[in-house]
């Protein structure tokens, strides 16, 4: 027996936000004697944020990205004092890049009541999949891994979107070449919700800027060997070749026009060309292809972002930050700024602010529209360049010419 009582440690428990990755805080009650009365912390509950990302799969390389983005917003917050003065918590899981899985996990979380938000899974066509059980929990999501133009058709309620909508992922490329003389362009998209959107604003946007489009073609999402494909745009001949997908998409294309003998003097692919890991990969092959990014670390919008974002995330992966994973980063910006400015987890509350504020975060200006669709943001065009990504468009923001490669026209 003890001569004085006991003093109890208290649990704090973290604020959770679900998401597809497990990182889960740990709670510790101490039991201790003491020579002092008998003192109890207040608790103090985390936030929990939950979600789901494709860390293996098709979606592997990009959700990776993103959720390092989301991991190094969650320990800045909380060094910070987290939201609300309460701590953030994490609970992502790996959803296999698998829309079924994407749903369930999505489905566990808010029917258990295991999170107070959440952060969206990578892709669009796993966005919209985990919408209706978003909806039917009349929980807001902020599209930090989506951009199809069809999100935004369905009158979703809990969807706002963050950066620029699919259909304008070409626009800035277009308007570049079609300033530079070029008339003709040949398109090919896989056939998913993301990579269609693509292709239909390119096609548009052709129009718009007096640019014919010579040949196009669809194939099969997930199809690796595009031999057959690049066969048929090899008669074409085309000069410019925008190739509408993902990160394989935009590797496979290159690796089947070689095999076939044909290199188009502009070649432009959605996604993958914005990674290290594509020059990595394709060495020699990857100068001169061209992209759009959301967001890069050699154009930022705000000095800051450099030491708030750039060189932790380099400190702490060795790698540099993919606007991928700026995108998940910004989500966490927006998220908090919208409660902060709340002062509450009030869930009508949230989705009033993020229908109707403007905010600034790391790849940029944050506002949408009435149906939740980004309206405030733009994008980038990049080019590899002797081994380095540039950002060539627009002029003012550009960090080197564009090589174009006209004398090939």
């Amino acid at each position: 027996s003890a001569l004085f009582p006991l003093v109890v440690a208290a649990e704090i428990t973290p604020i959770v936000i679900g998401g597809s990755l497990g990182l889960l805080l740990l709670r510790r009650v101490g039991l201790f004697s003491a020579l002092f009365p008998l003192v109890v912390a207040a608790e103090i509950t985390p936030i929990v944020i939950g979600g789901s990302l494709g860390l293996t799969g098709k979606y592997e390389q990009l959700a990776l990205m993103q959720k390092r983005g989301f991991e190094l917003w969650q320990h800045q917050i909380n060094r910070q004092g987290g939201m609300l003065g309460r701590p953030v918590e994490l609970i992502l899981k790996d959803d296999q890049s698998d829309k079924k899985q994407a749903i369930e996990i999505y489905r566990n979380l808010l029917d258990n009541k295991k999170v107070d938000l959440i952060f969206a899974p990578y892709s669009s066509g796993l966005t919209n999949a985990i919408m209706p059980v978003v909806e039917s929990h009349n929980i807001p999501l902020i599209a930090s891994g989506a951009a199809a133009n069809m999100l935004w058709e369905q009158g979703y309620k809990n969807l706002f979107g963050l950066f620029l909508p699919a259909s304008r992922y070409t626009v800035g490329f277009l308007e570049m070449i079609a300033l530079s003389g070029i008339t003709e362009i040949t398109i090919v998209t896989a056939n998913d919700l993301f990579s269609q959107a693509i292709a239909d604003g390119a096609r548009k946007w052709a129009e718009d800027f007096g640019l014919t489009v010579t040949f196009q073609r669809d194939f099969q999402k997930g199809e690796r060997d595009l031999l057959a494909v690049a066969t048929e745009i090899a008669a074409y001949t085309p000069k410019v070749l925008i190739v509408c997908g993902h990160y394989n998409e935009s590797i496979d294309m290159l690796k089947a026009l070689e095999k076939v003998g044909y290199q188009p003097p502009l070649y432009f692919a959605t996604i993958g060309p914005a990674l290290e890991k594509f020059q990595h990969q394709l060495g020699e092959q990857a100068e001169g292809v061209f992209s759009s990014v959301q967001w890069s670390s050699q154009a930022l919008h705000r000095k800051e972002d450099g030491e708030l974002f750039v060189q932790p995330f380099i400190a702490e992966y060795g790698v540099e930050p993919s606007y991928h994973a700026a995108q998940a980063y910004a989500a966490g910006q927006v998220l908090v700024a919208a409660i902060e400015e709340n002062q509450s987890l009030d869930l009508d509350a949230l989705r009033k602010k993020l229908s109707t504020f403007h905010t600034l975060n790391v790849i940029g200006r944050y506002g949408v529209d009435a149906t939740g669709r980004q309206v405030r943001h733009f994008a980038l065009n990049s080019q590899w360049q002797n081994g380095k990504l540039e950002i060539v468009w627009p002029a003012e923001l550009a960090t080197s010419q564009p090589q174009l490669n006209i004398s090939q026209q």
